[in-house]
């Protein structure tokens, strides 16, 4: 963006330079050419007024000594004929140069003269200018005179250098224009960039300056700064909620089930049936609640790990998948020979292995725990495989959603594989379920994480 708009700016500073530059330039060629022009022509016009003098006088002494100070003051030789090309007057060249042939035949025949080029820094050489001298139709003679366009010249490139020194220092100017302008609207853009990266890097409370640049610009930083403090507000009421429902509810559902359990031993043979339904109730409840507070605690942990409030911690895979399998009392995997350290902490990893080996005891049977690492990736992996009846393709994708369950009697909540899934993303991670040909071969639960940072 800096490079599109420093050259849009560019150019157009560049523009508005040439836009006053070149008619500058054209404009200080045209004078001096014509300033050039008019004092020759009124050179010309002397001589020919003193030729009419001397052609009516008879006397040209006048003439001659005029033509002979001109020459030695400015140079610039001048041949003054009659009508029949006899020179009249001359110095420094003769009236047989043939550079005057073409300019004394125009003049003698009363045609009029060419117009001078407009002269530029390279211009060289000489300017013939010729006059017939007579009155009115009737032509007595002609005056030929060659003038240089060194001075001109050089009078130009003098005139055009400071044009262009003037265009430069604008032009410099321009560029530090742009720059100022480019990093007054740009600054408070890359802050705000430096921003969003440190929310999405977990930063708790990321502000950026918003006191520079455009208001429209300075408005979006207070609106960024704004989010980034609400959503560190909102993982902290997070975070409290879980807390305070941890306290508060299971606090009266345990006092109900101690009350429940005391009242067992008092109810009434009719009342057996009403008494073991509220206790099974309360049973879900509990499990329910249970459930219901971990998956709050997962999601609370992935707003707080987005928000930078934890440091990731370490597992060693093999070490919780061997633990996890002993205690469910399913075959032990097999360890690679070099730890499996992922950033998920021990903790986490345990909870999300016991929701996939209770599933798949619960529904599957012939259940296999492996694992391993693929470091070109940076990734670990768990897999808890099952020959179970598996799931139909429909089936995996609403498996992770809350309170969904499969078609099977078994008792549950459906909110396992929900916290599972929670706390796998909530590192980093994956929990991918797929299923043979037909669903009908078995559960695989994959469970993918980031390998520990390489020192």
């Amino acid at each position: 963006m800096r490079r599109r708009l420093l050259l849009v700016l560019l150019l157009f500073s560049a523009a508005a330079v040439a836009g006053f530059a070149v008619p500058l330039l054209t404009t200080t060629s045209a004078e001096r050419t014509q300033r050039f022009v008019l004092s020759r022509t009124a050179d010309l016009d002397r001589f020919a007024v003193l030729a009419q003098h001397a052609a009516t006088t008879g006397d040209d002494a006048a003439l001659e000594d005029e033509v002979r100070a001109y020459v030695a003051l400015y140079g610039e030789p001048v041949v003054v004929v009659d009508a029949g090309r006899r020179p009249v007057a001359q110095a420094g060249t003769s009236a047989g140069d043939p550079l005057f042939a073409q300019a004394l035949d125009a003049a003698l025949r009363n045609q009029p003269a060419p117009s001078v080029p407009t002269l530029t820094p390279w211009s060289s050489g000489h300017v013939v200018f010729a006059r017939p001298v007579g009155t009115g139709t009737r032509v007595a003679g002609a005056v030929v005179l060659r003038a240089s366009v060194d001075r001109a010249a050089a009078d130009v490139t003098t005139r055009w250098l400071w044009v262009l020194g003037g265009a430069l220092a604008a032009a410099v100017v321009s560029v530090l224009l742009v720059q100022v302008v480019a990093r007054w609207l740009l600054k408070p853009m890359a802050e705000l960039a430096v921003g969003v990266r440190a929310v999405a890097a977990g930063e708790r409370r990321a502000h950026v300056p918003g006191s520079s640049g455009p208001p429209e610009v300075r408005e979006l930083s207070e609106s960024f700064n704004r989010m980034s403090d609400a959503v560190t507000e909102a993982a902290d009421q997070q975070r409290r909620l879980v807390a305070d429902a941890s306290h508060q509810l299971r606090n009266p559902m345990a006092a109900l089930r101690l009350r429940m359990d005391a009242l067992g031993g008092q109810v009434r043979p009719g009342g057996v049936d009403a008494y073991t339904a509220s206790v099974t109730e309360i049973e879900r409840l509990e499990s329910l609640l249970g459930g219901l507070l971990a998956l709050a605690a997962a999601e609370s942990t992935a707003t707080e790990v987005a928000a930078g409030g934890r440091e990731p911690e370490l597992a060693d895979v093999g070490a919780v998948a061997v633990d996890r399998a002993g205690f469910w009392q399913v075959p032990v995997p097999s360890t690679p020979a070099l730890p499996v350290l992922v950033r998920c902490p021990e903790s986490d990893l345990a909870q999300v292995l016991d929701v996939l080996l209770d599933n798949a005891v619960k529904y599957g049977g012939g259940v296999r725990v492996s694992l391993g690492a693929d470091r070109a990736a940076g990734t670990g992996w768990v897999e808890v495989r099952d020959d179970g009846p598996g799931m139909t393709p429909e089936e995996l994708v609403l498996a992770t959603g809350r309170f969904w369950r499969g078609p099977s009697d078994q008792p549950g909540t459906g909110l396992g594989l929900a916290i599972a899934d929670q706390l796998v993303r909530a590192r980093g991670g994956v929990l991918a379920l797929s299923s043979g040909d037909g669903g009908a071969t078995g559960l695989t639960a994959r469970v993918t994480l980031p390998l520990e940072p390489a020192l």
